[in-house]
């Protein structure tokens, strides 16, 4: 080989060493679980320390008027045909003492989130107050927290091109405030605040009414609380989540969620 081509390789050799040693760089940067508004220690990451924030929905008191569904559109910008909480309506009983029953949903701020370790760039974490939050500021939309929520109460923003979902209004409640949802509620049926407070609304209802939670044996430790949940309402819930598995097939998250699920063994 002459001594102008093994110069050239020399080069080309060189030069694909740099160019993989800078995806790895990017990579390792990106996959750092670094977030820059963690590490600069701002309020609005880090929470309320010493406060955790749970939610009681007392179905007995919901109506389904959907205030909630549309105040929290309007003051969280959520497009449309997208939604951080909404109200799943039916019919419960039979003949001749039939009744409407209806189910609010939402993000539950899981205690132990499956969504936080699933995600590559630390966009979403869990407050020292308990809310799970994303920051569409480092999301970059992989879809990873999406399929890993067990209550599929997570969505990919049209607007962000990032996961989203409900942050317990994390905006207010930091300036004193009630979620949106929670100041909109007609009938009173939810109730929001530090439950280790004792001397808090949220603390004395959980100490007075036996509550359930939406699927316990995930072992998430759901934060959402419910009283009056019967298992009419429970089918329902599953129902309308096996319908939230087709639309998440048909908008390209099927092999991750399929993993998440531990499904795909069973589909080849």
């Amino acid at each position: 080989m002459d001594e102008k081509n093994s110069r050239r390789d020399f080069l080309k050799k060189g030069l694909s060493a740099t160019a993989f040693a800078t995806l790895v760089t990017s990579q390792a940067e990106a996959f750092s679980m670094q977030n820059p508004g963690r590490d600069a220690k701002d309020a609005k990451y880090i929470g309320q320390v010493g406060k955790h924030f749970v939610m009681v929905l007392d179905l007995r008191k919901c109506i389904g008027c959907q205030a909630c569904t549309s105040v929290c559109k309007v003051e969280n910008d959520v497009p449309d045909e997208q939604y951080r909480t909404f109200v799943t309506e039916t019919e419960v009983g039979e003949f001749p003492d039939p009744r409407k029953a209806f189910l609010p949903q939402l993000c539950n701020h899981c205690a132990d989130p499956a969504c936080v370790p699933v995600c590559p760039t630390g966009a979403t974490f869990k407050r020292e107050d308990g809310i799970v939050v994303v920051d569409n500021t480092v999301c970059w939309g992989c879809g990873y927290c999406i399929n890993a929520c067990p209550y599929d109460k997570r969505y990919f923003n049209e607007r962000t091109k990032t996961a989203d979902k409900c942050n317990f209004c994390a905006h207010r409640v930091d300036k004193g405030l009630l979620p949106a949802c929670v100041e909109t509620c007609i009938g009173g049926a939810r109730i929001f605040g530090d439950v280790n407070d004792k001397t808090s609304e949220v603390y004395q209802v959980l100490q007075q009414f036996p509550t359930t939670v939406l699927k316990e044996a995930e072992g998430t430790n759901p934060q959402v609380f419910y009283i009056g949940l019967d298992s009419r309402l429970e089918e329902l819930y599953s129902t309308t989540q096996s319908l939230d598995d087709v639309v998440k097939a048909e908008e390209g998250f099927n092999r991750e969620w399929m993993k998440a699920r531990g499904e795909e063994e069973n589909h080849g």
